[in-house]
């Protein structure tokens, strides 16, 4: 065996000894709801789409299914890398095994950079919706839903999924009533949807072309993103090499058609296409149904938030602790991270590394200030992983194959650079510089010591 730095001593048992893994419980409808839970459907549909509404007007759903088309590009390399290398690593274990260790740990630090700053940022908009029915400070309530979602996510899998299919059920509905409501006060033609029209800068209706809809693309292509929850749950979801890819698809088209419809039944039931650009979700519904329907379905809204937090905490720690077992770190933190729950058989000690901080943020700091960052560190793991996909078909493997490759592959380096390109340059600068952090520990800590840190398992024996 190779010995490490002299000045990190290690017992030899301790780098050899197994690490109790987490236990495969999730059969694949426990998973697609799980994963349902953490792209928070109504979430997206009540925060995200109204954005969509003011640049695309009634063009907003061909903008929306341009985005879903993305994703599902990217959801294929998802699935075949998921299932190809099921591990709770998510995406760093996938680009490990393709593209080798050193993109695959920057991979890992990219998306870190994303599981401190989106929950919290989520979080906040807790308060905002429970306005009609109560006033609360929204750093504390955003700092209370982190601290509530932490609790929850340390739990066991199936009280998680459990407990996150009972608020799921709660978003659908307020999701269904919003369409329902728009569909009964329609006030033009289904042909709208195809045949749109958005608004210019003056608010002036104007013709929905191309440009509109790539100006809207980099928003849309994020409007359905959660669907790689399920390759975080891979070690814990029975059969991966099948199910990993039916939760990823199963879950995107679910998850879609809850935002896709009622997006389309508000298009023909507003009044007048300019209030797509000046009206909110809740003034929508009150026009459609009154103040106490309106009030319902922003406490829906609060609950949908709430559940995508809790599943984004809990697939957070199982990163976390997926890099403790791979030793990605000094190995008294390694030691500490990669310790599972007595009772519950969760990474609890990883769980709270990492949300409890988010907790922090949420009551202390301007962090949605970071949502641009945040938009361009998600791009450039997008990129890896459709590079990775291109690279995967080197080496064969059991998984699911992604059909008509390398297209989708391509589709996500093509819809995504395109993004990149949009985004604002000190976004860009800032992740630059999270990018050369990695590259510095890799080069100084994690490359003297390739034979015993940092080294991923595939799970292939599973």
């Amino acid at each position: 065996m190779t010995a490490v730095s002299p000045s990190e001593p290690v017992d030899p048992v301790e780098l050899t000894a197994p690490v109790a893994g987490l236990t495969p419980v999730l059969g694949l409808k426990a998973a697609i709801l799980l994963t349902i839970s953490c792209i928070t459907p109504a979430s997206s549909l009540f925060i995200i789409v109204p954005t969509l509404l003011a640049s695309q007007g009634s063009g907003v759903v061909l903008t929306i299914l341009a985005g879903v088309l993305v994703s599902v590009g990217v959801g294929a390399c998802y699935a075949e890398l998921g299932t190809r290398t099921p591990s709770s690593g998510g995406e760093y274990a996938m680009v490990t095994h393709t593209l080798g260790r050193r993109l695959g740990w920057l991979t890992f630090v990219l998306t870190c950079a994303t599981l401190v700053v989106i929950p919290p940022v989520i979080a906040l908009g807790t308060a905002d919706y429970l306005a009609p029915v109560l006033s609360l400070d929204r750093a504390t309530t955003g700092a209370v839903v982190m601290l509530v979602a932490t609790a929850t996510a340390v739990l066991d899998i199936k009280a998680n999924a459990i407990v996150t299919s009972a608020f799921l059920a709660i978003e659908t509905v307020a999701a269904a009533v919003v369409a329902y409501l728009g569909f009964t006060h329609s006030e033009r033609s289904v042909s709208t949807l195809w045949h749109p029209q958005a608004l210019d800068s003056a608010g002036n209706l104007a013709p929905f072309s191309l440009g509109i809809l790539l100006s809207g693309l980099a928003v849309a292509m994020f409007v359905a993103n959660g669907f790689g929850t399920a390759s975080y749950l891979a070690e814990e979801i029975i059969d991966p090499r099948r199910n990993v890819a039916r939760a990823v698809f199963g879950s995107l088209f679910i998850g879609s058609l809850i935002i896709v419809v009622p997006t389309a039944a508000t298009v023909l039931g507003v009044a007048d296409l300019h209030d797509l650009a000046t009206g909110t979700f809740p003034d929508f519904v009150t026009a459609w149904g009154g103040s106490r329907v309106s009030a319902a379905i922003s406490v829906g809204i609060a609950v949908a938030i709430l559940n995508a937090v809790i599943v984004m905490v809990l697939q957070n720690g199982r990163v976390i602790y997926a890099s403790a077992r791979d030793r990605a770190w000094p190995d008294v933190v390694n030691k500490r991270l990669s310790r599972l729950h007595p009772r519950f058989n969760s990474p609890a000690a990883a769980t709270l590394v990492i949300s409890l901080p988010g907790a922090v943020l949420a009551y202390l700091v301007d962090i949605e200030s970071l949502l641009g960052v945040t938009s361009v560190t998600v791009s450039a793991v997008y990129l890896l992983l459709a590079f990775a996909g291109l690279a995967v078909r080197r080496t064969p493997h059991a998984g699911w194959r992604m059909p008509l490759w390398p297209l989708p592959s391509v589709l996500v380096i093509l819809g995504v650079g395109y993004a990149l390109l949009e985004s604002a340059r000190a976004d860009l600068v800032i992740v630059g510089g999270i990018v050369l952090a990695a590259l510095v520990y890799d080069q100084l800590y994690l490359q003297p010591r390739r034979d015993t840190h940092f080294v991923v398992d595939a799970k292939e024996d599973r």
